[in-house]
């Protein structure tokens, strides 16, 4: 449909539009794929954070660091399912316990997938704190503080941000609009634009400043923190 569209109002020619149909494709595809990934990474972090208060309390209880991440297996099962992000990951890292790989190797390995840096942060600390005999406990509160913290900024963000993403949102689409309110209150007022090569270079540096006009103010919305 982006396609589509794109050929009609800048070009208006089938063979464009049959050019820009596979890229258009694979550019949507890999959109989608950062998406999602980026939902999921947000889904698994709130899911982490919840995470570390039930192993925190498990160790406070006075189980073994194998025992608590089989046991908060339980109380994650209820809070997100048997399919949840992190559900999955703790069964997997007990799995690996299982064929007698470390608690640490397990972590790591969830760390380095996951794709977000407070686990990776958390993993690197959990591995010296075992080692050292740290207090496992307060680290887990701490971490859990630390994502939460991280949240909620990110939250006011992007509530700071909502009005200034609807708006950019209709200035993506007022190009259309002006193209297709003059095309259909004068008609063959753009002819020339579609049926000369100089006009068809025009359009096409039309095309350009709107895309790269469109990835910038993605990337100027897109606030990491």
């Amino acid at each position: 449909m982006v396609s589509g569209l794109l050929a009609y109002t800048f070009y208006r020619n089938i063979t464009v539009f049959l050019v820009m149909l596979p890229v258009g494709s694979v550019v949507g595809i890999a959109a989608e794929r950062q998406t999602r990934m980026a939902r999921r990474k947000r889904a698994l972090s709130g899911q982490f954070k919840e995470s570390m208060m039930i192993l925190a309390g498990l160790f406070s209880a006075g189980y073994s660091v194998e025992n608590a991440l089989a046991a908060s297996i339980r109380e994650l099962t209820t809070l997100y399912g048997s399919d949840g992000l992190i559900t999955r990951e703790f069964e997997s890292m007990v799995q690996w316990m299982r064929m007698n790989r470390t608690v640490e190797q397990a972590l790591d390995d969830f760390a380095q997938r996951s794709g977000l840096e407070e686990i990776r942060s958390f993993s690197e600390v959990f591995s010296v704190a075992k080692r050292s005999s740290g207090d496992l406990g307060s680290i887990m509160r701490h971490t859990a503080e630390v994502i939460r913290d991280r949240m909620q900024v990110q939250e006011e963000i992007v509530t700071m941000t909502a009005s200034r993403r609807f708006e950019q949102k209709i200035m993506n689409l007022i190009p259309f609009f002006i193209v297709f309110y003059i095309d259909g209150a004068s008609p063959g007022f753009f002819d020339q634009m579609y049926e000369t090569g100089a006009g068809r270079f025009m359009m096409t540096i039309c095309l350009v400043v709107y895309l790269i006009s469109y990835v910038a103010a993605r990337k100027i919305l897109e606030i990491e923190i």
